[in-house]
């Protein structure tokens, strides 16, 4: 399963990694010539939009909330993006970026070895929701102001990954790992526990729960249900 210290030497997604990244696929649109400056003020952009929109949501956050938060002017604002849309939907698409690109990184798991992989998706994702948790959580709970656009784009990118949690219980299923139930349905079923982690977390964290403690237990609960 390895752990959470494990997976964030694997994957870097600092706040500064993610604004990168969030420059490179928005560069046709982000008027700021000098690289690392783009990535410093996307930085003080992107912690104040997620912690004010915790506190007050993003649909009552104005642009002027964020320019007296952040100390960006509105015409500095406006270089990064053109509206509030704009802005969350590059907070959606680097949330469905980043679940795309570490659940897609699985050289290392015995492809031979589905029971294995299970464990590898499950605990994946929840050190990815753990090392991201201010954006998973604004993605799950904006789910409400998102455009059509951006609802399609949340809703493709939970169904890839109950999609890859289908296909490996059809493997396991295939050479006798995992009893036989509908694979799609019982990924649906999953996917609730991974998000429980981000959504609940303080309440898991009441109870003393690590992240690893948690992967272990959602792990052992779904093998026990997949025993033969």
């Amino acid at each position: 399963m390895g752990t959470l210290r494990e997976f964030q030497a694997r994957h870097d997604l600092s706040m500064e990694a993610l604004c990168r990244r969030m420059l490179e696929r928005h560069q046709a649109t982000i008027r700021v010539k000098k690289p690392a400056v783009a990535v410093a003020n996307l930085a003080r952009i992107i912690e104040t939009t997620l912690a004010l929109a915790n506190g007050k949501g993003f649909h009552s956050m104005t642009l002027r909330d964020l320019t007296e938060q952040s100390g960006l002017s509105m015409g500095a604002l406006y270089t990064y993006f053109d509206s509030k849309d704009t802005l969350l939907l590059m907070i959606l698409g680097q949330v469905v970026g980043a679940v795309e690109e570490v659940l897609a990184d699985a050289a290392h798991v015995p492809q031979e070895d589905p029971a294995a992989r299970l464990r590898w998706l499950l605990a994946t994702h929840i050190y990815l929701s753990e090392v991201m948790h201010p954006w998973f959580v604004f993605a799950f709970m904006e789910a409400k102001a998102f455009s059509r656009q951006g609802r399609d784009k949340a809703v493709a990118s939970e169904l890839m990954t109950e999609r890859m949690i289908a296909e490996t219980l059809e493997q396991g299923m295939a050479c006798g790992v995992f009893a036989q139930v509908d694979a799609t349905m019982t990924a649906a079923l999953v996917k609730p526990l991974l998000q429980d982690w981000y959504v609940k977390r303080a309440k898991h964290r009441r109870r003393g729960l690590t992240p690893e403690a948690y992967a272990a237990a959602v792990i052992a609960f779904v093998e026990k249900a997949l025993r033969p």
